[in-house]
């Protein structure tokens, strides 16, 4: 009994207890530990599977640096036969995989993956649909399509990167799938197709604008790099992705200058968009004055409405009126995208929005 007691007495010591204590606090910490490797183990084995899908990207583009494209012929000549026309498409500011909800847009927009990919394939026809149908009595000499930039809505900003449909590299490599698919059909139907391509602020890697590897730090410049690549093999199809901010592109003799927009600054006083554009027209134009190499036409995306005359294109949007725009009080207009026929006599001769949403087909 005497033993029986003392052996009580010893357990109940402060030491023992400390040391139990001490041991309980230790097995918290180690099941902590080891919850905390088995997520960065989780996160180790994501990192590899993007590593790996953005090292075949890049390996993509390794295989067209090398490659030098000269103009297309059928550009640059003056055609003399009489209805000859070449069609002029800018796609820009689709901000695709961004999702935007009805419920929070009282119910004048949604967007998601599903609708974006049906949206550009009903803007693919459509583009077709205006220029065979609309138009009679025009033989085309082939089709130039600008991508304007912010393909992507991309990861800059927080809210973006909780809510996208997907990663910047599964985004890449589903979209660079739905716009080869689009240049297909372009090249079916126009036969010529010549894509440039310039970069938006939404899909650069890094937080803030940069001046320096502008483009190459850009999804946009990426993506075209991955379709440029998907038609290498094609003599019909032909690109232009310059490392630079601005691309220009010479049809029928006349210069066109492509370039994003965000440039300019500005846009919110009574006057709208239009002084902050023509300042941006007026600097550009005077600086590739001095250069030697001034333009007729600047096309531009970012503004996200749509502006269109024989000296300035300001292209609208795919995605449509957003949460930003709803917030700030923006003006509403429905997504859109910039057509222009180019002709060798007047340049810009024919112009028009190109719409394609089908709010049933759509369901919102």
């Amino acid at each position: 009994m005497q033993e029986r007691n003392a052996a009580v007495s010893l357990d109940e010591t402060p030491e023992v207890i400390d040391l139990r204590k001490n041991h309980d606090r230790l097995l918290v910490e180690i099941n902590k530990v080891r919850r905390q490797r088995d997520s960065a183990t989780h996160q180790i084995v994501q990192l590899e599977s993007q590593n790996e899908k953005l090292e075949k990207a890049l390996n993509v583009v390794d295989m067209v640096e090398g490659a030098s494209i000269d103009p297309p012929v059928w550009l640059t000549k003056k055609s003399t036969a009489k209805n000859r026309a070449t069609v002029v498409a800018i796609l820009s500011d689709t901000h695709f995989d961004e999702v935007v909800l009805a419920s929070e847009m009282d119910g004048i927009n949604a967007y998601n993956r599903v609708i974006a990919t049906q949206r550009l394939e009903l803007w693919t026809q459509n583009v077709v649909h205006l220029t065979q149908n609309y138009l009679s009595g025009v033989t085309y000499d082939g089709m130039v399509l600008m991508l304007g930039g912010d393909i992507f809505s991309g990861d800059i900003h927080e809210e973006l990167a909780e809510t996208n449909e997907d990663s910047m590299l599964g985004s890449l490599l589903y979209w660079s799938e739905q716009i080869a698919a689009s240049i297909e059909m372009f090249s079916k139907e126009f036969k010529k197709v010549h894509v440039i391509s310039v970069p938006g602020n939404h899909g650069r890697m890094s937080r803030k604008p940069r001046m320096k590897l502008r483009a190459k730090t850009n999804f946009d410049w990426l993506l075209s790099k991955m379709v440029e690549r998907h038609f290498s093999g094609h003599k019909n199809v032909t690109f232009n992705v310059p490392d630079s901010a601005d691309c220009m592109v010479q049809i029928y003799g006349y210069n066109h200058l492509l370039t994003h927009g965000d440039q300019a600054k500005g846009g919110g006083g009574i006057g709208g968009i239009w002084p902050t554009v023509m300042r941006l027209r007026a600097r550009k134009l005077q600086r590739y004055a001095d250069t030697g190499t001034a333009f007729k036409t600047i096309w531009m995306g970012h503004w996200h409405q749509y502006i269109s005359t024989p000296e300035l294109v300001v292209n609208g949007s795919m995605k449509g009126y957003d949460e930003y725009a709803i917030m700030n009080s923006f003006q509403f207009q429905v997504p859109s995208q910039a057509l222009a026929i180019v002709t060798p006599e007047h340049n810009i001769t024919w112009q028009c929005p190109v719409f394609f949403t089908d709010k049933k087909k759509e369901r919102w």
